[in-house]
């Protein structure tokens, strides 16, 4: 950016009368050194400790309040809590009987073998059924759970991107509008120039020219940011109507891009997989299962019955009964070897899920690991060479303009380059940013 000073000094240069040109080389010389001075090595870095605490402070804040996070809770919850049933004995029944009474007559002292019983039964099932009906809810369970924590990744990943993508058109924004400042400082040069003769018309049209393609760089802008300020107030569960964070500067951490690490942190932690994991081991658990009905439950009867004393006063006793009772599983065909196969099926079903969703995660680390390295040496060469070389350029062109041995299209062209080099950092560095998240989101790197 050119300094509305610089742009004085160098009007004031272009219209000096000619018994004060003795005086261009000092004000060419300062313009250039205040160009120097202007502009900055590292425009685009934000202090650490500011990113450190805002991102953060805006994850801990959709932990809290995002409400796809708290219906995975409980869901979570609720999970954790169809465990204990699941090995649960069903109810006993409780029965009350008349045996044996005479339709002839009511008094129910008049048979010998009238009585008024009481009774309780038990279903049992067989030995290990309960066991693998826990187990099976168990694994459920942790199914559930790693479904959770991807929530929470997979929201806080939406989050990091919302969040890099609103910072990426913030700092847009910003470059667009110093960009159209100091075009329009040369639009303001080349009108002056052309007024006393010194410069050409197509000069004006093309300073206009680019000024206008600012401008409408930023309503396309103002269109993306609602859009993304949207996106980020949801991922973060807030109300539509409150305040809008508002992005620090970009900057970059690096770390280290290790295709092997990620892929072992992925398989040992990523929640995705592990749910998997699990629902392949419940799978397992419904086989056998499913193989154990083979075997009969058994139920359990315990009654006692009571007989009054005879009319003629001869007493009865009273009796107590117990009774064992299986079932004959005999339609095997029918009812036990489908639900066999269909467990079978669900378990072949849930391994080729999770091979193909371990070459997904493969396949996406590759890519981003290679964004991620590509980016990072994109912003290193801007920073470090192509950036500064070319604000040293538009420096000399400057120079060289103010005493006419370069024609103001070149002094323009060489301002568009250096934006169109800012607009690329910035723009690597939040792809950068991006790719890292995507990394922690496949590797399983816990949010919480």
């Amino acid at each position: 950016m050119i300094p509305g000073r610089i742009v004085a000094l160098v009007l004031a240069v272009t219209a000096l009368p000619a018994n004060v040109q003795g005086k261009e080389d000092s004000l060419n010389k300062a313009g250039t050194a205040i160009f120097a001075q202007s502009i900055p090595q590292k425009t685009l870095a934000a202090s650490h400790s500011h990113n450190v605490t805002l991102l953060p402070s805006l994850i801990a804040e959709a932990l809290e309040n995002n409400p796809e996070i708290q219906a995975a809770y409980q869901e979570r919850e609720a999970a954790q809590q169809r465990i204990s049933p699941a090995e649960a004995l069903d109810d006993p029944m409780l029965e009350a009987v008349v045996i044996n009474a005479p339709l002839a007559s009511s008094p129910f002292n008049r048979e010998d073998m009238t009585m008024k019983m009481i009774g309780l039964s038990q279903r049992l099932p067989f030995p290990g059924k309960r066991g693998l009906r826990k187990d099976v809810a168990a694994k459920d369970a942790d199914a559930i759970e790693q479904g959770y924590h991807e929530t929470v990744n997979r929201v806080v990943h939406d989050l990091k991107i919302a969040y890099f993508d609103l910072g990426l058109t913030l700092e847009t924004i910003k470059l667009v509008e110093k960009n159209k400042q100091t075009l329009e400082r040369f639009l303001r040069i080349a009108e002056e120039r052309y007024q006393v003769g010194q410069g050409s018309q197509a000069d004006v049209l093309k300073a206009q020219t680019q000024v206008s393609r600012m401008l409408d760089r930023l309503l396309i802008l103002a269109r993306e940011q609602p859009v993304l300020e949207a996106e980020l107030i949801r991922t973060l569960g807030r109300n539509t109507k409150g305040e809008i964070p508002i992005p620090v500067p970009l900057q970059i951490q690096e770390v280290p891009l290790n295709l092997e690490t990620f892929q072992q942190e992925a398989i040992a932690q990523r929640p995705q997989l592990l749910a998997l994991q699990s629902l392949i081991a419940r799978n397992e658990k419904s086989i056998d299962l499913a193989r154990r009905a083979y075997y009969p439950d058994f139920d359990v009867r315990l009654s006692y019955g009571q007989r009054d004393n005879m009319m003629d006063g001869t007493r009865r006793d009273d009796m107590v009964s117990m009774a064992v009772a299986v079932n004959l599983p005999v339609w095997r065909g029918n009812k036990i070897e489908p639900r066999i196969m269909e467990s079978q099926a669900m378990r072949d079903q849930t391994v080729s899920l999770y091979q193909a969703q371990s070459n997904e995660v493969t396949a996406r680390l590759r890519q981003q690991i290679a964004i991620a390295e590509q980016s990072l040496k994109s912003v290193k060469l801007y920073q470090t060479a192509i950036l500064p070389q070319a604000k040293l350029t538009v420096e000399s062109a400057l120079a060289a303009y103010q005493v006419n041995r370069v024609d103001f299209l070149t002094l323009l062209d060489n301002q568009m380059t250096v934006f169109d080099f800012e607009t690329s950092l910035i723009t690597a560095m939040a792809n950068y940013n991006k790719a890292v998240a995507e990394i922690d989101l496949l590797a399983g790197k816990k949010q919480h």
